[in-house]
């Protein structure tokens, strides 16, 4: 298919424009090779990036650099996501089967832990992770996570609705346009996602549960919550508010002007910044 070659040149060609040497991985697991896009020196400190809903891991681009001073980083396409993950193995439908993905992608790797580092959608398998085994998590950073703390904006959500039907490109930059109101983002990853919305079409995500208080009371992963301040896919003075009385122990800060399609790419250096200052433990 045409949308689906455009669609992995576009990828191809922004993961070379990494500022960083990078070596793309296929992690074979149960359910599919995984791409996993490394960088960084071998001995430095594992840290897992998971990209938001149809971002794909090209979406670091301008945090990689800062990242990979001192950590080896392993950017990761979500299973049964937009992206170079296929899902050709057993099927990918619970929460607890996300989980035993990413088990057999940081066991390939050799990580017995990592940070790991989630946007939006990512942000919600990361904490799902965190929850089901904190041995396996140093430090957990979520990026503007949704349905974590709070439920997305309606607004939000009936902007979305003619992309979840139909993805196309035309939609997906629509989408993004709005929610970002001119903020822009980078031409050549707002490219990568378009065009996968067009190559890819409707995908069936594996939406983990928001946890309850109960559940968020028994982990015990040092965590960090960075909110945008403009963010239209819900309200995050909310999502502030729940995150500091749920985890009263989580460093929750909000970036002024950031919105929830800038991030993590503008402004990158405040991201960088809260992910690497994020402490490990409880």
């Amino acid at each position: 298919m045409a949308a689906v070659d455009d669609f992995f040149r576009a990828y191809d060609s922004l993961l070379d424009d990494w500022p960083v040497n990078v070596t793309p991985v296929n992690v074979p697991t149960p359910f599919g090779p995984t791409r996993v896009n490394v960088c960084g020196p071998e001995t430095g400190t594992p840290i897992l990036l998971l990209p938001g809903g149809g971002a794909t891991s090209t979406v670091w681009v301008a945090n990689v650099a800062a990242l990979a001073r001192g950590h080896r980083v392993f950017a990761v396409d979500v299973m049964g996501d937009v992206g170079r993950s296929v899902n050709d193995g057993a099927p990918l439908r619970t929460a607890a089967d996300l989980v035993a993905w990413l088990d057999a992608v940081l066991d390939h790797l050799g990580a017995t832990s990592a940070g790991v580092v989630g946007h939006s959608y990512g942000a919600m398998i990361a904490l799902a992770y965190a929850l089901h085994d904190s041995r396996r998590v140093d430090r957990l950073v979520l990026l503007d996570p949704t349905s974590c703390f709070a439920g997305m904006s309606r607004r939000y959500v009936l902007h979305a609705v003619p992309l979840l039907i139909r993805p196309t490109e035309k939609r997906q930059r629509r989408l993004i346009g709005w929610e970002t109101a001119g903020a822009g983002v980078d031409p050549r990853w707002l490219r990568v996602t378009a065009l996968g919305a067009a190559a890819f079409g409707r995908t069936s995500l594996v939406v983990p549960p928001r946890p309850n208080a109960r559940a968020l009371e028994g982990l015990t992963v040092g965590t960090t919550v960075v909110l945008a301040g403009g963010s239209r896919a819900h309200d995050a003075g909310r999502v502030a508010e729940n995150a500091r009385r749920l985890l009263p122990f989580a460093t929750v800060t909000t970036i002024p002007g950031a919105t929830h399609h800038t991030l993590p790419m503008t402004p990158a250096a405040d991201v960088d910044a809260a992910i690497l200052s994020a402490g490990a433990g409880r």
